[in-house]
């Protein structure tokens, strides 16, 4: 992997705007269903500061980077309360899904404004800042909204696959899953770095290039 200036940037500029419409499409979803606790505590805003986490944003993408593994990284989870919901159980899934839904939509217009330029891309090859956006950025946008995306659907605590989960706990028990769940990032992310070094093997660069990869394969126009 080439560690250059330009390659670094790109991974940001693609980086922030990924995690931050997550984010914000978490805490807009539970507002829509009657959830006023992401827009109290000011986490609807596009402003990256309001979402950084010095680890998550920070820290765990850098160290990917330099172990040329996928870049993959997440912001301070937006506080919603499931109470407020009609159905706590579909009001769940539905704030659990909004956000790799976001990912979805971004790596689409990613991959649009790459097929929409395609045509002209031979001709603007003498434009370095068309050159990195086309040939690196929009890329690397992409591939790092489909990333996110695939590996938040991990149907594990506290990943938003494991919203499914709250379909099949019993009504009684959702309250102790919810504060379980808020504790659960931290462990996770343990596990996840150490077990490569286990096992001698990366299961969730595998998920994600198996199905990240697959995907960004299919919706690029080159």
């Amino acid at each position: 992997m080439n560690f250059d200036i330009p390659y670094i940037i790109c991974n940001v500029l693609a980086f922030i705007p990924a995690i931050v419409l997550h984010e914000v499409s978490h805490g807009f979803a539970a507002y829509k269903l009657g959830d006023p606790t992401a827009k109290s505590a000011g986490r609807l805003s596009l402003n990256p500061l309001k979402h950084v986490d010095p680890f998550g944003t920070v820290l765990m993408p850098l160290m990917l980077m330099l172990l040329n593994w996928p870049v993959f990284g997440y912001a301070k989870p937006v506080p919603y309360n499931p109470r407020y919901f009609k159905d706590p159980r579909k009001g769940d899934l539905i704030v659990g899904l909004a956000g790799p839904a976001a990912n979805l939509v971004q790596a689409l217009v990613g991959a649009g404004l790459l097929w929409a330029l395609f045509p002209v891309a031979d001709s603007l090859a003498g434009n370095v800042v068309f050159v990195y956006f086309y040939g690196l950025f929009l890329p690397l946008f992409v591939l790092i909204n489909l990333y996110l995306m695939f590996f938040n659907l991990i149907p594990v605590p506290p990943l938003d696959g494991s919203s499914v989960l709250a379909l099949l706990i019993p009504q009684k028990h959702l309250g102790t899953y919810y504060r379980v769940q808020q504790y659960a990032l931290p462990v996770f992310f343990i596990v996840v770095l150490v077990l490569p070094y286990v096992l001698h093997f990366n299961p969730i660069g595998w998920y994600l290039n198996v199905t990240a990869g697959n995907l960004f394969n299919v919706l690029m126009p080159y």
